[in-house]
């Protein structure tokens, strides 16, 4: 009897570090990195790690959704772009020279926003309606939108970088909540970030339209015969997923203070390395809103380390890369083995 209690004990125990083997390096490098550096533990690195992880995880938000219907969402990152670009252009500053539609008054900044989401999410409406109605792979119908979307960024922009915001724009993403003696505290783009993940967890988990996702990617097949009406929620699920890449987008082009036609470029990678991470499995039908925010911290965190180290971006590319194909690996091993 304790041989076998030990034997239990013993494979929970892999089971553990197998699943969770990603997060326990990142933590052990983030540990080490910080009793060795200077600064890794300070206020500002932690603050710094908040604003960068904020847009990322609306961005991984959107593409939780597709994952768990067993989908994929290419289009993410392009999507991105466009947003943070049609945003420069309706919320340039009118004073300023450069100004891509010389010819427009001034854009009031929820009215920019709105047309954002608006826009974008038409296009998330069609990646929904090709693939719930023509049943193509997500795959392949994201991955054609996502070079649709970059064609037209690039005419519409004619590949120019866009500057000059006005003020009530970039605080959005800039701005804090509380700033005294001890500095400043709570940045704004925090509180949007847990506004988007509180309403994620609700719709995810008090919602008929959750209830319909899971089971979309437990079993298409079944949760149709169940009454389940699986084109409507398909289409639902990639029109919001383009709404958050395009609030996104919003926040991402307001906090760096520009935008490009490369602007979000490698995003629906880093999301989805990051839902993977955190428990968002790509064979579908699991997947937790607060999984996603410890894949994008993780998947932060790491960057972060990384800069510490001194390491060449083009390295840190790499060890990005072997982070998104452990983590796939990982999530089919826990599915081949459930089977």
């Amino acid at each position: 009897m304790a041989k076998e209690a030990k034997q239990l004990n013993a494979a929970r125990v892999k089971q553990f570090l197998s699943n969770y083997a990603i997060i326990i390096l990142i933590a052990l490098l983030a540990l080490a990195v910080g009793f060795t550096r200077d600064n890794f533990f300070s206020r500002s690195n932690l603050v710094n790690l908040i604003i960068n992880v904020s847009p990322r995880f609306i961005i991984a938000c959107g593409v939780s959704g597709c994952l768990i219907t067993k989908g994929t969402d290419l289009s993410a990152g392009r999507m991105v772009g466009l947003s943070a670009c049609l945003s420069a252009m309706l919320l340039q500053d009118v004073a300023y020279s450069g100004r891509m539609l010389p010819w427009l008054p001034d854009v009031p900044v929820f009215v920019g926003l709105i047309a954002v989401l608006v826009i974008c999410g038409i296009f998330g409406a069609i990646n929904g309606c090709v693939i719930a109605f023509l049943k193509v792979p997500p795959f392949i119908a994201t991955l054609g939108m996502q070079t649709i979307v970059y064609g037209l960024c690039s005419v519409i922009t004619k590949n120019q970088p866009m500057g000059g915001y006005k003020d009530s724009y970039t605080k959005v993403a800039n701005g804090y909540l509380l700033e005294g003696a001890v500095g400043k505290i709570i940045p704004y783009l925090a509180i949007i970030a847990l506004i988007i993940g509180l309403f994620m967890w609700f719709l995810y988990n008090k919602t008929r339209h959750g209830k319909y996702m899971y089971a979309i990617g437990g079993n298409e097949s079944a949760a149709q015969v169940a009454g389940v009406n699986v084109p409507a929620t398909l289409i639902r699920i990639y029109l919001l997923a383009a709404v958050l890449y395009a609030l996104g987008g919003f926040l991402l082009g307001a906090k760096a203070g520009g935008a490009s036609v490369q602007t979000g470029y490698g995003y629906e990678l880093e999301a989805i390395a990051a839902c993977t991470i955190g428990g968002v499995s790509t064979n579908g039908g699991v997947g937790k809103i607060s999984g996603v925010l410890v894949g994008v911290l993780v998947f932060e965190i790491l960057k972060i380390c990384l800069q510490f180290l001194r390491v060449d971006p083009a390295y840190t590319f790499i060890a990005q890369g072997l982070v998104i194909i452990v983590a796939v690996a990982l999530d089919l091993r826990k599915y081949l083995a459930k089977k």
